[in-house]
């Protein structure tokens, strides 16, 4: 049996539709300074037959100024590119792909948000994956968890080696019970899914939020704030603007995971 086919000329309206949104979606998150330089990257799964392929942002691009022609095809549960030729898609591609293979997502969104940027820096164990407990938080009734009452948020160590964060993603997941719809990178950044990307965009609203909180000095769960974590200054960022994208394009590379 062949391979996914994103070509096809039945497909072309509906692979316009979905880069025009996440190039939106890019871009809001961009100007609310989530998204700095051309790091971060969003995925949108297919639908009904079209399932084994997603779209990606291009590697190497400002989230601002992204339209669709920069969305990559990729096998949905691989992150193997599919059209010769094409812009290289996003490094973290593979992570995107462990939770396709996981879970039922239809998109992913990682961001370099602040707070949970903090939280992941200051609650991660350098050597190995780990948990950080929340609870009480009135926020979590946002990420569709079966008790909204609490949830283990998986933190793990950000490896030189994007397909080692992305192994250990995969196995966290496949072991993990009804696990929430987030994660955390140390010293790099949240990775939050969906059944769309309005579904992961609000859930990363709601995790940044009680990230906030806890920079701010809130235990995230039961107990003391950390004596070594002094309370944090939260910067304001603008609301989600909808304003038309810029209509120049920088194709600059970096060193960044994006």
């Amino acid at each position: 049996m062949s391979g996914p086919q994103p070509n096809r000329p039945s497909d072309t309206a509906l692979a316009a539709a979905a880069g025009r949104e996440l190039a939106t979606f890019s871009r809001v998150l961009y100007e609310r300074g989530w998204m700095p330089g051309t790091s971060g990257n969003l995925s949108r799964r297919g639908d009904g037959a079209r399932r084994d392929v997603a779209l990606i942002t291009a590697s190497g691009l400002a989230k601002g100024e992204l339209t669709a022609d920069d969305m990559v095809a990729v096998h949905a549960e691989t992150g193997v590119g599919l059209r010769p030729g094409a812009p290289r898609p996003s490094a973290e591609t593979v992570i995107h792909a462990a939770i396709y293979q996981a879970t039922d997502a239809a998109a992913v969104i990682h961001v370099h948000s602040p707070h949970a940027t903090a939280v992941a820096c200051r609650y991660a164990d350098r050597g190995r994956p780990g948990t950080l407990p929340l609870e009480r938080f009135e926020l979590l009734k946002g990420l569709g968890l079966a008790d909204p009452s609490r949830a283990e948020v998986p933190v793990f160590p950000n490896w030189p080696q994007v397909a080692r964060i992305a192994d250990e993603v995969a196995e966290f997941l496949k072991g993990a019970d009804r696990p929430p719809p987030g994660l955390l990178i140390a010293d790099h950044g949240i990775t939050v899914w969906g059944a769309s990307l309005a579904q992961a965009r609000d859930r990363l609203e709601c995790f940044e939020a009680i990230a906030q909180l806890i920079t701010l000095g809130v235990p995230p769960a039961g107990g003391p704030a950390p004596r070594s974590s002094p309370a944090l200054t939260a910067p304001t960022f603008p609301g989600p603007a909808r304003a038309a994208a810029p209509t120049s394009r920088n194709g600059h590379r970096h060193d960044q995971h994006d």
